[in-house]
Order: C-alpha cells, then sequence, then structure tokens
C-alpha cells in the first residue's frame, strides 16, 4: 500500500491552492484513468485533491450562441445534450464511441481531455519509458508499436493520445479553460496537448497547479454539418487505431466555405489536418479534391516497421467521411 492525502475541494480556488501547495499532489474526479495508473505505480501522488464535487457540472449557453461545457460534466451526459446533439453531433458521436456506458457515466469532460496514452510500455513499470521515466528510452519503438504513432512523433517516444472527445474538440476549434495560481486564461484545444519532441512527459501545456474549469464550443449551426468516424479491433471498449472528426459547411455554389478535419490515433495529440483544411477550402469538394486534400496531409506520415497500415486506414475513413458531409451539405 502506498498511502496518500485527500483534501476535498469546495471551491475552485481552494483546490488550486491545495494542489499547489503540496507538491506531487493530483486533481481526481471520476478517476476512470487516474486510479487505474495508480494501481499499477505509474502514478504515485502523495496528495489526491478531490474536484468531483465543485460546480462545474453544467453546460450553458453563452450569449451568440456558444456553448460552455463544465469540467466535471459526465461524457454520458455531454453526449445526451439536447444542444449537443443538435449543434455538434460530431462531438456526441466521438463521446458515445469512447470506452463504455459505465465509464462514460463517470469520466469528466476534463479528466477526458488529460487521460494519459494507453501505451503498454508507459502502463508498465519494468518496461522502458522516456514518458514515465525520462531517459529510460523508448521500449515501443523497436518493440511492439502496432497501435502507435505515424505522424509527430520523436524519437523518445511514438504513443499516441487516446481520447476521442478531445479529436472532436479539435475539429471543433474549442478551446479550454483554466484557473491556477497565476488567474485564468484560456487555450485552444488544438495547442493543449503537446508533441513529444525531447519532452515526451509532459503530455499538455497545462502550468502546475492550474485546474481545467470549462471547454468552450464555438457557436454551431449555420449550415455546418459533422461526422466523426472510428476504426478499432472490435466495437466496443478499444481506443482508435484511427479516427476522424470533420466540420463542413458549403457556400451556395456548393464550394467549400468552412472545413474542419482532425486525426485520432495517429499521434501524440489530436492531429489537426491544417494541409488537407487548405487544400479544400473554396474548392468544390469532389471525390478527387477531397482524395487529393487528404493526401496532402498524409504525405507527412512516417510509419514504423508494424503500423504502416494506419495510413490507408485514415486515408480512406477521412475519404469517405468527408465526402458523406459533402453530400449532405450541399444546398
Amino acid at each position: 500500500m502506498k498511502p496518500y492525502a485527500y483534501v476535498r475541494a469546495r471551491t475552485v480556488e481552494e483546490a488550486t491552492a491545495a494542489h499547489a501547495a503540496r507538491p506531487g499532489a493530483r486533481y481526481l474526479a471520476g478517476g476512470t484513468n487516474l486510479v487505474d495508473l495508480m494501481k499499477h505505480g505509474v502514478e504515485t501522488p502523495g496528495t489526491l485533491v478531490d474536484v468531483g464535487r465543485l460546480p462545474l457540472d453544467t453546460v450553458e449557453e453563452l450569449p451568440g450562441g456558444a456553448l460552455r461545457v463544465g469540467a466535471t460534466v459526465r461524457n454520458s451526459d455531454l453526449a445526451a445534450h439536447p444542444l449537443v446533439r443538435d449543434r455538434y453531433p460530431v462531438l456526441s458521436q466521438a463521446l458515445l464511441a469512447g470506452a463504455s456506458g459505465q465509464l462514460r457515466n463517470i469520466a469528466t469532460t476534463g479528466g477526458n481531455l488529460l487521460q494519459r496514452t494507453r501505451c503498454p510500455y508507459f502502463q508498465d513499470t519494468a518496461k522502458p519509458c522516456n514518458k514515465r521515466e525520462p531517459g529510460t528510452g523508448c521500449g515501443a519503438r523497436d518493440g511492439v508499436h502496432r497501435d502507435h504513432a505515424v505522424l509527430g512523433h520523436s524519437p523518445h517516444c511514438i504513443a499516441t493520445h487516446p481520447s476521442d472527445m478531445a479529436v472532436a474538440l479539435a475539429a471543433l476549434d474549442a478551446t479550454v479553460e483554466l484557473h491556477g495560481p497565476g488567474g485564468e486564461r484560456s487555450v485552444p484545444v488544438t495547442g493543449f496537448h503537446r508533441l513529444p519532441g525531447d519532452h515526451p512527459e509532459d503530455d499538455t501545456v497545462i502550468r502546475p497547479g492550474e485546474l481545467i474549469t470549462a471547454v468552450v464550443l464555438p457557436p454551431g449551426g449555420d449550415g455546418r454539418v459533422s461526422a466523426y468516424r472510428k476504426a478499432r479491433d472490435r466495437a466496443s471498449y478499444a481506443f482508435a487505431l484511427a479516427s476522424v472528426a470533420a466540420v463542413l459547411a458549403l457556400d451556395a455554389d456548393g464550394t467549400v466555405r468552412d472545413v474542419r478535419l482532425a486525426f485520432g490515433g495517429l499521434a501524440h495529440r489530436p492531429w489537426r489536418a491544417r494541409l488537407a483544411e487548405a487544400a479544400l477550402l473554396g474548392t468544390a469538394p469532389t471525390e478527387q479534391a477531397v482524395a487529393h486534400a487528404v493526401e496532402t496531409e498524409l504525405g507527412a506520415a512516417r510509419p514504423l516497421r508494424d503500423n504502416a497500415y494506419k495510413v490507408p486506414l485514415a486515408r480512406n475513413l477521412a475519404r469517405d467521411v468527408l465526402s458523406g458531409l459533402a453530400a449532405a451539405a450541399r444546398p
């Protein structure tokens, strides 16, 4: 048994103060990832600051049509929320594609963003892992890496980010609201998670003591259609081998007015496909144009020995999703 202290925070300010005062502390909400890592000995916090009862569990419509989602809103509740299902179907679909119903009933919005990689080398303390213990090496690179990254990886880490929800949020241009010892700030979801570089132990740009308080979705609608598609080894309770979240809007003449595309299962963070978006913007989304745009993005892929299959898998998913959205969006 490894002893730890427990603090139940009553306010956001109390939570961040308790965290800042205790080096090595961790925030606890649903605990669906953190508790598992504690059982494996990967996480060994000296203090758990319980934020699960803070008043951050509501979905609020803001002036102008944006939606603020509290950090402790449960994944099941967010997926079923009428405004999310109506305006942001890509998010509802992504949430329902993740984990199991039981876990979605417990897992929170903030915790989903902060969940750590499911790389088996990270989760096994007997194996080398630069993310878990910097400087020990990346066991997956020359080991078992069928499920690992093909984009944005480094010699130090080839792990992928496991969240489905985060991929949809990246495609929606959502922002993350944070509260910490230095005050409040907002970070775009597309810049919240880091690529591994030389420091794979740092998953996000979150600063010490900061707490996620909400995620803000920009106004939906205005002719936009969206969808999420995920390829996995089995129909439920499996992480993405590759996934696609897409948002599309067409002008009256049938050309692309707005397009956002993000991949999951391919990189250390949700991969926003900026090159593909630029190639499609202002064009007619024909089968050939979509294929060219997707290839422009995935041409940067650098697969390893056993995961090259991910490139055609992601390519076909993206082409299918974008073509389907184009058909749905046509006047």
